[in-house]
């Protein structure tokens, strides 16, 4: 039995699971690799069958939210604007296509409600480190409204000395109106990520995306630019069933031709999606040379990256990702998610807003409105589930900060995982460097394996338990 440091809540979490040292390591790393589309940084899998009995009732909703943010410390805050021109088919995000004024109006009105709620319920200010805005696409959001939220967050939070704002658009939308980028600079936002995906005609075609032909990519970068942002993503996704490794090779070259200061690759999730069941068409081999192939071009052209690390930068210093989203894949910051379907995380508490399922926002609208806590589903999670969560998030840098867990959770991380750890030192799959334990290049050809390593005892069943099945 593994003695974790509990979780600050209002009534002590569940025991925990027996450790993982009855599981062998070589399996939970061959189950991993098996299941690559489930053993990801989409931490925990399949709720009903992992985590379910630690959902906890309504009326524990507020007490375990206030608990879970009860220490001092900076927090990370997302905002989620649901709202798109088209739901793509490789979408895996709660994406609302239904996109009138007055459902506009109203989800507005439900943000800032339910932001006024959490102010309330978390007490005096406390501290941000940083703010994401994201979607669906939040640029099709009216800019007065967006100037009006993060008028709201400055007035309502400290803001922690380098705290940023970063916020997302499409193609067709900063091609067609760049006001809105020059609305986003004058409200104080410095960072802006433009979902490209793909150039392929066909890929953008075949997959629901041609509302963002490529004609409109080199006007959206001029755009972007003459706004004044000098902190500019651009996102490529790989692993698509209908993608051959040319079609990603030749949206790396085109992209890095554009000269963004990051660039970062998605690796194709499915879970969610509605071509979910195209992942049997795309075995591990394809998407770990995608992955290597795409990484030697941008390095080739000075976007540097660990192993396994998923967001590239030009940038000396600069990860390459947001503030809010630095600090919570580095040093696992909690952090409140709000909109529809929005995600909440703390350590020991994990929430999703209404609509994470449905993606209808009209009981979202309703229960914020309110001056409800619009929740749909909190789990107050084990220290080992929380634990597991911030190393799957972490792998997005490719390596699990010791010290980070150190802190949050008051233990070393031999002490938890003493076989895994054993295993992927031995093997060569990652190594120790300062107070990270980083992705090797060979760890990074096999990561779905290593991050399997570090989910909890009862995910790491639920796998095994699905190739037992077949």
């Amino acid at each position: 039995m593994l003695n974790l440091a509990p979780t600050i809540s209002p009534r002590p979490p569940a025991p925990p699971t027996s450790g993982s040292a009855t599981l062998d390591p070589e399996a939970v790393f061959a189950v991993g690799l098996r299941h690559h589309h489930l053993a990801n940084t989409a931490y925990p899998i399949a709720h009903r069958r992992t985590i379910w009995h630690l959902r906890q009732p309504a009326d524990r909703h507020a007490a375990l939210m206030r608990a879970g943010f009860a220490q001092e410390r900076p927090m990370g805050l997302y905002i989620h604007i649901p709202f798109c021109e088209r739901r793509c088919s490789f979408c895996e995000y709660c994406v609302v296509a239904r996109h009138t004024a007055e459902l506009e109006r109203a989800y507005h009105d439900a943000l800032l409600a339910e932001l006024e709620t959490y102010r309330a319920l978390l007490g005096e200010k406390r501290t941000l480190c940083g703010l994401d805005i994201g979607g669906g696409t939040p640029s099709l959001y009216d800019p007065a409204r967006i100037a009006e939220l993060v008028e709201r967050v400055a007035a309502g939070f400290r803001l922690q000395p380098g705290f940023g704002i970063s916020i997302e658009t499409t193609p067709k939308i900063a091609a067609e109106h760049p006001e809105r980028l020059r609305a986003y600079r004058a409200m104080g936002i410095e960072r802006i990520s433009m979902g490209l995906q793909v150039v392929s005609p066909r890929l953008l075609r075949d997959y629901g995306r041609d509302l963002n032909r490529v004609g409109h990519n080199r006007r959206a970068v001029d755009n972007i630019r003459a706004a004044g942002f000098r902190r500019f993503n651009i996102d490529l996704i790989y692993g698509l069933a209908r993608q051959t490794e040319e079609d990603l090779e030749r949206s790396v070259a085109y992209t890095i031709d554009l000269a963004p200061d990051y660039v970062t690759l998605y690796r194709m999730r499915y879970k969610g999606t509605r071509i979910h069941g195209e992942s049997d068409a795309v075995p591990l081999s394809k998407v770990t040379r995608m992955y290597e192939s795409a990484r030697a071009q941008l390095v080739e052209s000075g976007y540097l990256a660990n192993p396994g690390k998923n967001g590239f930068s030009r940038l000396a210093g600069d990860p390459g990702t947001s503030e809010y989203l630095t600090s919570r894949v580095e040093w696992g910051t909690p952090y409140l998610g709000l909109g529809l379907g929005a995600q909440t995380f703390t350590g020991g508490v994990l929430a999703y807003n209404l609509g994470a399922a449905s993606k209808r926002p009209r009981r979202y609208i309703e229960a914020a409105a309110s001056g409800r806590l619009p929740i749909q589903d909190l789990y107050q999670l084990t220290p080992e589930e929380g634990m597991a969560k911030m190393i799957a998030v972490s792998f997005y840098f490719g390596q699990i900060n010791r010290l980070a867990l150190r802190r949050r959770f008051g233990v070393e991380l031999e002490q938890v995982f003493p076989g895994e750890l054993a295993f992927v030192l031995s093997r060569g799959l990652m190594r120790p460097e300062d107070h990270h334990l980083r992705l090797t290049k060979r760890g990074a050809r096999v990561v779905n394996g290593v991050i399997a390593l570090f989910f909890s005892p009862r995910v790491k069943r639920h796998l095994l338990g699905l190739s037992e099945k077949g």
